[in-house]
């Protein structure tokens, strides 16, 4: 039995933080704002999970309300995503996400990106993709002040 869900995330890019992509830690002149690590492709990613077994999304387990959450590595709360997973008799079939951001240029950490996301989910990395894209300069994202995430998660019976 198969399952699909679709997640998305967004994040405004400020001044001293770090950016986090697929837990990437990416030089560059501003990062995401968020209460965790604002890693909105691994948000992204896990709202798919979630929401393909019908459990919601990552504010439903990890509320921006508690504190001990504030700074937390996004792969770290994946991991648990995964666990809940499981624990509902599901796994990753395959990951298809899409980042959207100006800038930086972000091919030369996508493979990084996918290797540490196939690490967290406990499958082949040739069951996640990550694709990055610009919006040719238009809308929030094309003008440099965030940065968005999509992504589609097909999970699959154990």
């Amino acid at each position: 039995m198969f399952r699909i869900g679709h997640g998305y995330d967004v994040h405004k890019l400020v001044e001293g933080r770090k950016l986090i992509l697929g837990g990437v830690d990416i030089p560059h002149t501003v990062g995401l704002l968020g209460h965790s690590d604002a890693d909105v492709l691994a948000h992204a990613i896990m709202d798919a999970m979630l929401g393909a077994l019908a459990l919601g999304d990552i504010g439903h387990l990890f509320p921006d309300t508690d504190d001990s959450f504030k700074g937390a590595d996004s792969l770290k709360l994946m991991e648990k995503v995964v666990e809940v997973c499981r624990h509902k008799g599901y796994c990753i079939g395959n990951v298809d996400a899409t980042v959207i951001a100006q800038a930086p240029k972000l091919a030369p950490h996508i493979i990084s990106m996918r290797e540490n996301i196939a690490r967290v989910c406990k499958c082949d990395i040739s069951q996640i993709s990550v694709k990055a894209t610009t919006e040719e300069h238009l809308g929030f994202t094309g003008e440099k002040l965030g940065i968005s995430a999509h992504a589609v998660a097909l999970m699959q019976k154990i």
